[in-house]
């Protein structure tokens, strides 16, 4: 069952600005694949930056040194987030049906203000490291500087207007996806605005 909306969502208009943020490792990709499934178009941060940087190994070299350095980090975020945020708003201000914007770092950048309806997925901190250990490769302490570097995911949660909990199986996701695009539907046909 998914969690109530922390905040009313205030859409503007038929088509309302729609985000998707959460914690690293919290399943923001499987819970994009589920909704490209029901028929929710889907454009994503890290997806735009894999296009900017695309050898992997100079992303992780990259991402290492940024990492490990707030200077650096906060210097190749000024070159890339308005490139990023850019081919983001072409494709949320496009096109017609549900269309969200998958923005890791939305409540970082600060352009959260810019979303009508934010949905947040969210699971325990050891389950994050789990997974970045098991599934990227990264060691327990390039884990935690991943999250060092992000807003806690309860943080993001408390902001946004829909949160999903992902603790649990691939197919439970699946359900919640579900459940998300009909909360979307009937938010986005409601009269009230």
């Amino acid at each position: 069952m998914p969690c109530p909306p922390a905040i009313a969502p205030q859409p503007k208009n038929r088509n309302p600005r729609l985000a998707l943020t959460g914690g690293i490792a919290c399943g923001k990709s499987l819970l994009s694949h589920y909704l490209n499934e029901l028929g929710v178009e889907t454009i994503d941060a890290d997806g735009i930056v894999h296009e900017l940087i695309p050898d992997p190994a100079e992303r992780r070299r990259i991402a290492a040194e940024v990492f490990a350095d707030p200077a650096k980090r906060k210097e190749l975020e000024a070159r890339l987030h308005p490139l990023v945020k850019e081919r983001i708003e072409a494709f949320v201000s496009g096109g017609s049906g549900i269309r969200i914007a998958i923005i890791p770092l939305l409540f970082e950048t600060h352009w959260d203000a810019e979303y009508d309806i934010i949905c947040c997925v969210v699971s325990e901190r050891e389950t994050q490291i789990s997974r970045m250990v098991a599934t990227r490769g990264y060691t327990r302490e390039e884990a935690e500087a991943r999250l060092a570097a992000q807003l806690p995911v309860a943080e993001k949660a408390a902001k946004s207007h829909y949160v999903i909990e992902n603790n649990g199986t691939a197919a439970e996701l699946r359900s919640k996806a579900e459940e998300f695009v009909k909360w979307l539907k009937n938010s986005m046909c409601s009269p009230a605005r």
